[in-house]
């Protein structure tokens, strides 16, 4: 997430073709690292910016969905000043080491993790919502690569769309669910997460005791330290021996590591290095299915550009209102509150979310554990301790 770099007391264009005062050098974003990274790459080492940006590109699997999608919701007026919503799919292919970790068997791919990212349109605020892959849903037929279709069904989890259909059918679900388009998508490979994680030297949790799934070959030592390779996998894939087994606390694992990673690239000691910023802008090329709108790193560096005057304290996680499923035969699963149309239509209205509904959320500003609070979730009816010990719960330090 970066930042071309601009004078601090001068004013320049916004995305929006407006005039503002230059943002503290402190606001680091995608484009910041991904173009002026390749610029002093070229000049320092004398390697051709074009090759460099040919080759991370080159790096990006390109996928065109739209002609499985149907009955779509209208789509913002192009422009400079629209809002975005990018639909984050994490896959498990259950192939390569470090995919598989639930240890199931079978051909295709799975996605433990969805996430709408919601850029307003002022560039003022971005929030990340996910979507628990335990929900049960009405998932509405789709279509497959090949034009056939894919029966919906009632009472469906979240995640059968991915498996099924891929991408187009989990973009398709969100969309007849939510009736917010998206503009764009990424699919994120586990094992490229992996990499992303080493490529930075570790990313820094706070775990409150030991996380032990010996089913699943994870053994966590509790602490405060960086962590890198198959224990980061591990620590944002474990699930069952942690709380109820739920995959919530995993979601809010998630959301505190994305923040904490997102914390460490923009940082100074990240950023200084050159080595680490090229490795880690490579691992996560590699990892990356995108739709057409960012087959190329200026592309994506153009989008990033859209979250230079935010900032990280203005970036929030959380999770769709949710609750636990009570009837017979649908123990741990969840459904979603009512008060899930409310964030949803936030979104479409591209407005700022409202304390009622942030309460609990993340940001990469005030990670929880790293000692600036934070707190996980997104449960209003919940008090102080009962967040505390649902954060507990999901593996989080207070």
């Amino acid at each position: 997430m970066s930042d071309e770099q601009q004078p601090a007391e001068s004013e320049s264009p916004t995305p929006q073709g407006g005039r503002r005062r230059g943002r503290s050098p402190k606001r680091h974003v995608v484009a910041r690292v991904l173009i002026t990274t390749l610029v002093v790459l070229g000049m320092v080492t004398g390697l051709s910016v074009v090759f460099i940006a040919r080759h991370l590109s080159d790096n990006l699997t390109v996928l065109d969905p739209s002609d499985q999608l149907s009955n779509r919701p209208d789509k913002v007026d192009e422009g400079p000043g629209e809002p975005l919503n990018i639909l984050v799919m994490g896959s498990d292919s259950r192939e390569g080491a470090g995919n598989n970790i639930d240890g199931l068997t079978g051909d295709g791919a799975r996605s433990d993790t969805t996430i709408l990212m919601h850029l307003s349109a002022d560039r003022e605020h971005a929030y990340g919502v996910s979507i628990p892959r335990d929900s049960l849903v009405t998932r509405p037929d789709c279509e497959d690569k090949d034009g056939n279709t894919i029966p919906g069904g009632e009472n469906q989890m979240w995640n059968t769309a991915f498996a099924l259909g891929g991408p187009a059918c989990t973009i398709q679900q969100f969309e007849q669910l939510t009736d917010v388009r998206i503009d764009h998508f990424v699919v994120v490979d586990f094992a490229g997460f992996r990499d992303m994680v080493d490529a930075i030297d570790g990313v820094e949790v706070c775990i409150p005791e030991d996380i032990e799934d010996p089913a699943h070959g994870i053994n966590i030592p509790a602490g405060t330290r960086e962590i890198r390779g198959k224990e980061a996998l591990n620590y944002v894939r474990a699930r069952y021996t942690l709380g109820d087994g739920s995959d919530i606390g995993r979601i809010q694992r998630q959301q505190a590591f994305v923040a904490a990673m997102a914390k460490k690239v923009v940082s100074g000691g990240t950023l200084a290095r050159l080595d680490r910023v090229v490795a880690f802008l490579d691992a996560a090329t590699k990892s990356l299915i995108v739709d057409p709108g960012l087959e190329g790193v200026f592309k994506i560096g153009k989008l990033g550009l859209g979250f230079r005057g935010i900032g990280l304290d203005n970036i929030k996680f959380l999770t769709v209102p949710w609750a636990y499923d009570t009837r017979d035969g649908f123990e741990g699963r969840v459904v979603w509150r009512p008060d899930a149309s409310k964030v949803w239509r936030k979104v479409r209205e591209d407005e700022p979310l409202t304390k009622r509904l942030s309460r609990g959320s993340i940001n990469a500003g005030n990670v929880p554990g790293s000692g600036s609070g934070g707190s996980p979730g997104t449960r209003p009816d919940r008090s102080d301790e009962e967040e505390a010990a649902a954060r507990e719960a999901a593996g989080l330090c207070a």
